[in-house]
């Protein structure tokens, strides 16, 4: 019998199948596309710099992150931004620029269709 892998913090997974729940019942991809990237390893989930989201979004976009953002470079404008962790470092930075940060689950009861939402990473 071998090894279990993967996460076993409940609130992780209680979000991964939360997130596929939300899919299914929408019938909607995006929240099953979020939840399995996330389900992927560690070294293989997604980690995203600020100067990078800067760099791919507009003003106001919706951009969620199937990973870690981190605070390496700066933030032009105000987003919203979701995404499973975030470095401390980047959570002063887009405070300071006045964009949100909002939890992943959250931000599938708030937008359920998943229009306007852009995954970077």
């Amino acid at each position: 019998m071998s090894k279990r892998t993967g996460s076993r913090n409940p609130i992780f997974l209680g979000l991964v199948m939360e997130l596929k729940k939300r899919s299914n019942e929408q019938d909607v991809n995006i929240w099953k596309r979020v939840a399995n990237d996330l389900e992927k390893p560690t070294r293989q989930r997604r980690i995203v710099n600020l100067s990078s989201i800067s760099r791919h979004s507009k003003e106001n976009e919706i951009i969620v992150v199937p990973g870690k953002v981190l605070g390496a470079g700066n933030l032009e404008h105000k987003l919203t931004i979701s995404a499973f962790q975030f470095s401390e470092g980047a959570r002063e930075k887009i405070e300071k620029v006045g964009a949100k940060i909002i939890p992943l689950l959250e931000l599938s009861k708030e937008n359920p269709s998943g229009k306007g939402i852009r995954i970077i990473g």
